[in-house]
């Protein structure tokens, strides 16, 4: 049995205003010929598939497409809600959707409910099976009167919800062997997070160990975006796009997860390409206008920290005649103007005159210092100011 392991599509997001429904609809090519390509039975989605509980309707048109695309192709589909998923309108029409191959695991009651699939083909009672199942998000303070435990956490939750799977494996183990594969939607301890995961707990809160998963073949995990493998068994997907720039250098793509009669076979690699670049810049602005080394770049989405002294003039016009997709500009100084350890009020209490007062605001509020002939106008309002002052 072949699965290929995804997550974290996010469906209908942006990427620092800039709309990737274009870049989504690649992906799902991508993703078909994929499962043509290797032969995957069943594709899995370990939750986030849309980007936000209310998606529009041309996001809806997508996800709706894929999937019939996917059971066209031959595959089975399996997938969980995340975080940023509604549970409830995700789940619908999930038992209709299961005649057609699409099986949804957003609820509670469906976490001992697996797609059950046999090993050997053929073969009749008693043969080995594959038990898919799915664990979606879970928000400790719904949910965890319903798993029976005292203390709202992921962790808590999480544990109950493995038991539930656990128990359900041991029972269906007795009549025949049974490999199974579970889709969670957490943040399991060693996983490396990225600053598009929002809302998400490190440092041991809201993180789950590994161990919770010891007893499964395999455990596709959704909700970090770093395709990772934090053992041969249990592993991140990843996102299939890039949503920050602090993503910039990962190598996006999914599992291809071959399971028999015997258990866990092996574990592959697919790789997505991403339609555009991602290009993290840093420099002052006349080096990276000039640079040849940086041409690459103009045709990527850009993140440009300047590092010049002084603000540059016109910095975003200047950069996007050469980088037209500059998203994200930031300053950071080398040996930026003098004083600027000291807080704005404490410059402002030692300004010796009205013109220092004023010439501090424009420095303060637009990161360089006022040039020659700035100076010369702010000196001539002050002084049509005190001519009028003087008049009256």
């Amino acid at each position: 049995m072949r699965l290929l392991h995804t997550s974290d599509w996010h469906l209908g997001r942006s990427f620092h205003g800039v709309g990737m429904l274009d870049a989504q609809r690649d992906f799902v090519d991508q993703l078909v010929d994929a499962v043509t390509r290797h032969g995957v039975d069943v594709v899995l989605i370990a939750g986030d598939v849309y980007d936000r509980a209310l998606p529009g309707v041309d996001v809806v048109r997508l996800l709706d497409d894929a999937l019939v695309r996917l059971t066209s192709a031959g595959a089975q589909v399996v997938l969980t809600s995340g975080n940023h998923d509604s549970a409830i309108r995700l789940g619908f029409a999930s038992r209709l959707l299961e005649r057609g191959g699409v099986h949804l695991r957003t609820r509670l009651e469906g976490l001992a409910e697996p797609l059950v699939l046999p090993l050997e083909p053929g073969a009749g009672a008693g043969s080995a099976v594959l038990a898919v199942y799915g664990i979606p998000w879970l928000e400790p303070r719904l949910v965890a009167d319903q798993l029976g435990v005292e203390t709202a956490s992921h962790f808590e939750v999480t544990r109950a919800a493995a038991e539930l799977v656990r128990t359900d494996i041991q029972r269906r183990s007795e009549e025949s062997p049974v490999h199974s594969v579970v889709l969670a939607h957490t943040f399991a301890s060693g996983g490396i997070s990225s600053d598009s995961e929002r809302d998400l707990s490190i440092g041991g809160v809201g993180a789950v160990p590994l161990d919770l998963f010891d007893a499964f073949t395999y455990t596709a995990l959704g909700h970090l975006h770093g395709r990772q493998e934090l053992s041969n068994s249990v592993r991140y997907s990843g996102s299939p796009l890039a949503y920050s720039f602090s993503e910039a250098n990962h190598r996006k793509g999914a599992w291809l997860v071959d399971i028999g009669p015997d258990g866990l076979e092996g574990v592959k690699e697919v790789t997505w390409t991403a339609p555009r670049a991602l290009a993290v810049l840093r420099g002052r602005l006349e080096d990276l206008l000039a640079s040849k080394e940086f041409g690459w770049a103009e045709a990527a989405y850009c993140q440009v920290t300047l590092t010049d002294a002084q603000r540059p003039v016109r910095a975003m016009d200047r950069l996007r005649a050469r980088f037209p997709d500059t998203l994200v500009l930031g300053f950071d100084p080398e040996g930026g103007p003098s004083g600027t350890s000291a807080t704005y009020s404490s410059r402002l209490a030692d300004a010796p005159d009205d013109l220092a007062v004023c010439c501090g605001f424009l420095s303060h509020v637009r990161g360089r210092e006022a040039d020659e002939a700035e100076q010369a106008a702010l000196a001539a309002a002050l002084e049509n100011v005190r001519l009028q002052e003087v008049s009256r």
